[in-house]
């Protein structure tokens, strides 16, 4: 994904870590004239025949965002891809390319701009799903969404899209890896599509098309440096995703406050020699789990009667997946051992479902800073120390934050000595305080910062373009 040259483009994350890893099946990516047959066809007819008929239901998306991350509200023109689905004009593409867009206009194939309002999104699942503005009657060209779950390393693939703003592109490549985990991506509940197809970003949301002519991925993250290293969101995902958006706008999962972790690690160098259960790395001490007594270090054999193994990183996924899945409100029945072969002990919990995975901001302009609330699930340290309130999410520079010494990550607790539960609190304070034109233009902050308190005196007298 793309924005204006005159900023950072922090939706597309260069992935450093991977240059110490290994990757199984990469390949360079293929050129159309070094092969000659495939299945006795020639590759040149396979890819314009999977290019005509996914291309014209390629979308090129231009997005006009509402930003926080500089220490003030702004709005930028950002760039992505995604792909027609349906005759309806319901378009797939990248949380992160449409995420706090206020307009998202679209360039079809046959040239036309349309402008499309977006219909659900999932964080965790980096989805979105938009729906064109259409006239009575209006059909659309759209693509098929192809199962996934068969698809093999070496296969060719065709990646489509909006490299760098460019509004058409047509990349190929092979699948250098079907599972691939990815740490921290995903939110945990799916495991990746590998190739080595040319992906830049502004292909963000576009389509990964199989030699039928089938979407079997939306491409997502890609490396920027060390090679051709590309990623997509598998196709499987992509329809399960889909249809809780178009039933409930967004995907409710349920939540037990448990962290899974493989039996075999060989980062971490873990390695257990047992034939079932999973670790249980992390659990969240007011979570359902935690109030059930489920403990680091437990080993989740079975939940519901149903056998859970979870052997490698790839077996991880899958199982947080299930365990999303689960009745919410409803009792379940959770299984733990102390090892292999310990004694197992039964455990009941009520999983409750899965809250926002993002907080609410909100731009304190003559402070120059913007505040956000507290997640569980994005800011779990500062959650740790504070939930529910809100932080410093960003402190403009030069601005009269910093020179008060305030910091991104700062907990507020108190706004001159009255305490601040939440954001609605925040903004109802520095409302009154801003327009209140006979005080001193000072504000003291009472703020946490790595567990100690800081008392910080705000001048915000001086006017940093806030007018």
């Amino acid at each position: 994904m793309t924005r204006d040259k005159s900023r950072a483009r922090p939706a597309w994350r260069a992935l450093w870590f991977f240059a110490a890893l290994a990757f199984s099946g990469l390949g360079a990516a293929a050129s159309p004239e070094t092969f000659s047959g495939l299945g006795g066809e020639d590759i040149r007819a396979v890819i314009a025949r999977a290019r005509e008929r996914v291309s014209p239901a390629v979308v090129f998306l231009m997005p006009i965002a509402e930003r926080y991350d500089a220490g003030r509200r702004e709005q930028a023109q950002l760039a992505g891809s995604g792909v027609l689905i349906s005759p309806e004009g319901e378009i797939v593409t990248n949380w992160h390319v449409v995420n706090r867009a206020v307009e998202i206009r679209c360039l079809l194939s046959d040239g036309s701009a349309r402008r499309a309002e977006i219909v659900g999104a999932d964080k965790d699942t980096d989805l979105a799903l938009l729906r064109l503005e259409t006239k009575p009657g209006e059909v659309f060209p759209h693509a098929e969404i192809g199962d996934s779950s068969g698809l093999e390393e070496g296969r060719f693939v065709i990646a489509m899209g909006a490299p760098w703003g460019l509004s058409r592109s047509v990349s190929l490549g092979i699948l250098s890896c079907v599972n691939r985990f990815l740490p921290d991506q995903g939110g945990g509940y799916n495991l990746w599509l590998q190739t080595d197809a040319s992906i830049n970003p502004g292909n963000s949301g576009g389509p990964l098309v199989d030699t039928e002519g089938r979407v079997v991925g939306i491409n997502s993250l890609a490396t920027l440096v060390g090679g051709n290293l590309a990623f997509a969101i598998p196709g499987a995902t992509v329809k399960q995703v889909v249809a809780a958006l178009r039933r409930d706008g967004r995907v409710v999962r349920a939540w037990t406050g448990m962290h899974l972790q493989p039996l075999r690690d060989f980062q971490k160098n873990i390695f257990y020699d047992w034939n079932r259960g999973v670790l249980v790395a992390g659990v969240q001490p007011d979570s359902p789990a935690g109030v059930a007594g489920v403990g680091v270090g437990d080993l989740l054999v079975s939940v519901n009667g149903r056998a859970v193994a979870g052997a490698n990183h790839e077996d991880i996924p899958p199982l947080n997946q299930f365990l999303a899945e689960l009745p919410i409100g409803e009792e379940a029945e959770f299984v733990l051992a102390a090892g292999g072969d310990g004694p197992e002990r039964t455990v009941r919990l009520v999983p409750v479902e899965k809250g926002r995975v993002e907080g609410t901001d909100f731009d304190c302009r003559r402070w120059n800073l913007t505040v956000k609330t507290i997640n569980e699930f994005a800011t779990p340290l500062l959650h740790f120390f504070k939930s529910g309130g809100v932080y410093v999410q960003a402190v403009k520079y030069p601005g009269n934050a910093q020179s008060a010494g305030l910091e991104n990550g700062d907990i507020i607790l108190e706004l001159d000595g009255v305490p601040v539960r939440g954001l609605e609190d925040c903004r109802e304070m520095y409302e009154t305080i801003v327009n209140d034109e006979v005080r001193e233009k000072k504000v003291v902050f009472t703020v946490l910062r790595a567990g100690l308190k800081h008392y910080l005196a705000l001048d915000y007298a001086p006017r940093y373009g806030t007018d």
